[in-house]
């Protein structure tokens, strides 16, 4: 998808700070971080949103889970928030499905 902001970070068309890689999975950091450690993980196939990926390509959907977990065994300890927003009303504003790892402090539900 030509205009889909994470389909051209996939490509390599516009620069990320990469965190982990696999064949199917990117993750890089928020330009925007809501936590100390705030890492995007994104399957490099569009679908719109999580509810998509789980139709579509659940066993990308459980990969994209496993590098949460390997991104935050490595950055904080291994405790981590995962946030996959929604719809627009959810605050998605990216429409290629994303989870959002947060960590490295105690987060308190005000800072979903």
């Amino acid at each position: 998808m030509t205009d889909c902001l994470f389909c051209r970070i996939v490509a390599g068309e516009i620069p990320a700070t990469l965190v982990a890689e696999t064949d199917r999975v990117i993750a890089f950091r928020d330009i925007t971080p809501k936590a100390p450690v705030h890492v995007l993980v994104v399957p490099k196939t569009h679908v719109a949103n999580v509810t998509e990926a789980a139709a579509q390509i659940p066993d990308v959907l459980a990969e994209m889970v496993a590098v949460a977990q390997q991104v935050a065994d490595a950055e904080c300890g291994g405790e981590f928030r995962l946030v996959f927003n929604s719809g627009e009303a959810a605050g998605q504003s990216v429409f290629h499905a994303h989870a959002h790892v947060m960590g490295g402090k105690h987060l308190a539900w005000e800072d979903a």
